[in-house]
Protein backbone atom coordinates (compact mmCIF):
# COMPACT_ATOMS: atom_id res chain seq x y z
CA UNK A 1 0.00 0.00 0.00
CA UNK A 2 1.67 3.08 -0.86
CA UNK A 3 1.39 6.38 0.81
CA UNK A 4 -1.07 8.08 -1.41
CA UNK A 5 -3.54 5.64 -0.72
CA UNK A 6 -3.39 5.71 3.11
CA UNK A 7 -4.21 9.65 2.68
CA UNK A 8 -7.16 9.13 0.77
CA UNK A 9 -7.99 6.53 3.95
CA UNK A 10 -7.54 9.20 5.70
CA UNK A 11 -9.10 11.93 4.07
CA UNK A 12 -12.45 9.28 3.88
CA UNK A 13 -12.22 8.76 7.88
CA UNK A 14 -12.35 12.13 8.30
CA UNK A 15 -15.47 12.96 5.82
CA UNK A 16 -17.12 10.26 7.61
CA UNK A 17 -16.40 11.39 11.20
CA UNK A 18 -17.82 15.22 9.89
CA UNK A 19 -21.36 13.14 9.84
CA UNK A 20 -20.87 12.54 13.80
CA UNK A 21 -19.78 16.23 14.29
CA UNK A 22 -20.83 19.73 13.23
CA UNK A 23 -18.85 22.67 11.67
CA UNK A 24 -17.37 21.67 8.35
CA UNK A 25 -13.80 21.13 10.74
CA UNK A 26 -13.25 16.98 9.58
CA UNK A 27 -14.30 17.61 6.24
CA UNK A 28 -11.81 20.47 5.64
CA UNK A 29 -9.09 17.96 7.08
CA UNK A 30 -10.77 15.33 4.93
CA UNK A 31 -9.91 17.59 1.59
CA UNK A 32 -6.53 18.34 3.14
CA UNK A 33 -5.66 14.86 3.28
CA UNK A 34 -7.19 14.30 -0.25
CA UNK A 35 -4.88 16.99 -1.99
CA UNK A 36 -1.67 15.43 -0.08
CA UNK A 37 -2.92 12.46 -1.50
CA UNK A 38 -2.84 13.95 -5.06
CA UNK A 39 0.54 15.82 -4.38
CA UNK A 40 1.99 12.21 -3.45
CA UNK A 41 0.48 10.38 -6.15
CA UNK A 42 1.95 12.94 -8.87
CA UNK A 43 5.45 12.63 -6.67
CA UNK A 44 5.78 15.84 -4.89
CA UNK A 45 8.10 16.29 -2.32
CA UNK A 46 7.08 15.76 1.43
CA UNK A 47 7.20 19.54 2.09
CA UNK A 48 4.50 20.32 -0.97
CA UNK A 49 2.87 17.20 0.18
CA UNK A 50 2.38 18.98 3.74
CA UNK A 51 1.93 22.76 1.91
CA UNK A 52 -0.97 20.86 -0.17
CA UNK A 53 -2.48 19.33 3.20
CA UNK A 54 -2.42 22.99 4.83
CA UNK A 55 -3.52 24.89 1.91
CA UNK A 56 -6.29 22.20 1.67
CA UNK A 57 -7.69 22.89 5.39
CA UNK A 58 -7.25 26.24 5.33
CA UNK A 59 -9.06 27.18 1.86
CA UNK A 60 -11.82 24.79 2.50
CA UNK A 61 -12.55 26.08 5.64
CA UNK A 62 -12.35 29.82 5.00
CA UNK A 63 -13.91 29.65 1.58
CA UNK A 64 -16.05 26.69 1.56
CA UNK A 65 -17.19 26.46 5.75
CA UNK A 66 -19.11 29.98 5.18
CA UNK A 67 -21.02 28.61 2.69
CA UNK A 68 -22.25 25.52 4.59
CA UNK A 69 -23.32 27.79 7.42
CA UNK A 70 -25.49 29.91 5.43
CA UNK A 71 -27.34 26.89 3.13
CA UNK A 72 -26.79 24.07 5.97
CA UNK A 73 -27.95 25.73 8.72
CA UNK A 74 -30.57 28.27 7.20
CA UNK A 75 -32.91 28.05 9.61
CA UNK A 76 -32.37 30.44 12.36
CA UNK A 77 -35.76 31.32 13.49
CA UNK A 78 -36.45 27.23 14.46
CA UNK A 79 -37.82 27.46 17.89
CA UNK A 80 -37.91 24.22 20.40
CA UNK A 81 -37.97 23.29 23.66
CA UNK A 82 -39.43 25.75 26.18
CA UNK A 83 -39.40 28.35 23.56
CA UNK A 84 -41.69 26.81 20.59
CA UNK A 85 -44.43 26.55 23.59
CA UNK A 86 -44.16 30.48 24.53
CA UNK A 87 -46.61 32.39 22.40
CA UNK A 88 -48.79 29.03 21.68
CA UNK A 89 -52.55 28.57 22.13
CA UNK A 90 -54.53 26.27 23.55
CA UNK A 91 -57.95 25.78 25.55
CA UNK A 92 -58.55 24.88 29.31
CA UNK A 93 -59.41 20.71 29.48
CA UNK A 94 -59.47 21.37 33.71
CA UNK A 95 -60.72 24.10 35.08
CA UNK A 96 -57.56 26.02 36.56
CA UNK A 97 -57.68 27.35 40.05
CA UNK A 98 -55.68 29.17 41.65
CA UNK A 99 -56.53 28.60 45.20
CA UNK A 100 -56.09 24.47 44.77
CA UNK A 101 -53.22 24.96 41.97
CA UNK A 102 -55.57 23.01 39.82
CA UNK A 103 -55.74 23.14 36.07
CA UNK A 104 -54.76 21.78 32.99
CA UNK A 105 -54.56 23.00 29.20
CA UNK A 106 -54.14 21.15 25.81
CA UNK A 107 -51.68 22.53 23.13
CA UNK A 108 -51.13 20.49 20.53
CA UNK A 109 -52.52 17.33 21.59
CA UNK A 110 -50.53 17.35 25.06
CA UNK A 111 -51.98 18.24 27.97
CA UNK A 112 -50.09 20.61 30.66
CA UNK A 113 -50.01 21.30 34.21
CA UNK A 114 -51.12 25.15 34.11
CA UNK A 115 -51.72 28.14 36.25
CA UNK A 116 -53.40 31.38 35.02
CA UNK A 117 -51.33 34.79 35.58
CA UNK A 118 -53.32 37.25 37.31
CA UNK A 119 -56.89 36.22 36.70
CA UNK A 120 -58.56 34.34 38.91
CA UNK A 121 -60.58 31.07 37.98
CA UNK A 122 -60.17 29.82 34.66
CA UNK A 123 -63.09 27.85 32.99
CA UNK A 124 -62.95 24.56 31.16
CA UNK A 125 -63.27 25.08 27.47
CA UNK A 126 -61.67 29.20 27.54
CA UNK A 127 -58.93 29.65 24.84
CA UNK A 128 -55.72 30.49 26.79
CA UNK A 129 -52.19 31.50 25.59
CA UNK A 130 -48.87 30.83 27.19
CA UNK A 131 -47.47 33.63 28.27
CA UNK A 132 -44.15 31.99 30.10
CA UNK A 133 -43.01 28.55 31.48
CA UNK A 134 -41.82 27.50 34.98
CA UNK A 135 -40.41 24.36 34.82
CA UNK A 136 -43.26 22.03 33.07
CA UNK A 137 -45.88 24.13 34.59
CA UNK A 138 -47.42 26.51 31.82
CA UNK A 139 -48.36 30.62 32.76
CA UNK A 140 -51.39 31.25 30.96
CA UNK A 141 -53.74 34.20 30.23
CA UNK A 142 -57.04 33.93 28.32
CA UNK A 143 -56.91 34.58 24.58
CA UNK A 144 -58.58 38.28 24.29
Amino acid sequence: MEAWHILIVLGIASFIAEIFTAGFISASIGIGFLLAALGNYIGLEIKWQIMMFSAGIALSFFLIRPLTQKFAYRNKDFQSNRDAIIGKTGAVSQEIDPKTGAGRVSIDGDDWKAISKGVGTVKIGTIVKVVDIDSIVLIVEPQK
